[in-house]
């Protein structure tokens, strides 16, 4: 069964619900056959690379709140996150564009490296003092490498824009096909929908009954045909 992320890196409830799906998946029976893909999604996909700010200022611009209202918000977010064993910086983080994380998250996946490097993203955004926003390709290319990335192969993908561009552009399209308009957003097996970070209970529920509704391949006999297997290729006697 595969079960598909839409999130963002600069999305706190991303970061939560991965840890509440993550409880679920663990205590699930037959998560060794559970196939975990993460896909794109850009909260903020019109802002300019260098357009950095601090995110209690963000939220109270973009959401037309006090900046009493944005920091009670954060310490909400804080609570939420210790309950699921997070760390979580609730003053002095800061906002960005998320683009160049989500190519080098397109470069893991083929490299079988994709949860590991959106897990060291998470960490450094919401519980570490340095900026992911701010201190150029140089941070990227290290948070990569503890990853288990190649440096040369990072920097070539920062060094190209194109790179990964078209794999994130259709991740989004995707989402908006499939109706997210926010996220996290889980698909099981694309039969059922996921939307928010839900409790771990939800995740379990959802879990167990995608792979109950999951059915064996029909096979049409259309009458013996020559085919190739494990002990070769049939060889034409005729």
């Amino acid at each position: 069964m595969r079960v598909e992320i839409w999130s963002d890196i600069a999305c706190p409830w991303c970061y939560v619900g991965k840890a509440r799906f993550e409880k679920a998946l663990a205590a699930f029976p037959h998560r060794d056959q559970v196939e975990v893909v993460h896909r794109s999604f850009e909260l903020d996909p019109g802002r300019a690379k260098d357009d950095v700010q601090p995110v209690i200022t963000m939220l109270s611009r973009k959401y037309g709140l006090s900046e009493e209202q944005a920091r009670a918000g954060e310490d909400n977010l804080g609570a939420q996150a210790a309950a699921e064993g997070l760390a979580y910086r609730t003053r002095g983080r800061d906002h960005g564009n998320t683009f160049d994380l989500h190519r080098l998250l397109h470069l893991a996946k083929e490299h079988g490296r994709q949860d590991e490097l959106i897990q060291v993203l998470y960490r450094a955004n919401f519980a570490e003092e340095r900026s992911l926003f701010t201190e150029g390709d140089d941070r990227l290319v290290e948070l990569a490498v503890e990853a288990g990335l190649d440096a040369d192969a990072v920097r070539a993908v920062l060094a190209d824009p194109a790179a990964y561009a078209d794999e994130v552009r259709a991740d989004e399209r995707e989402a908006a096909e499939l109706g997210a308009n926010g996220v996290p957003f889980f698909v099981l097996d694309r039969k059922y929908g996921v939307s928010g970070a839900q409790p771990a209970e939800v995740f379990a529920q959802a879990l167990t009954q995608a792979w109950g509704v999951r059915s064996p391949l029909t096979l049409l006999d259309q009458g013996d045909a020559d085919a190739c297997g494990p002990d070769g290729c049939a060889v034409p006697q005729h």
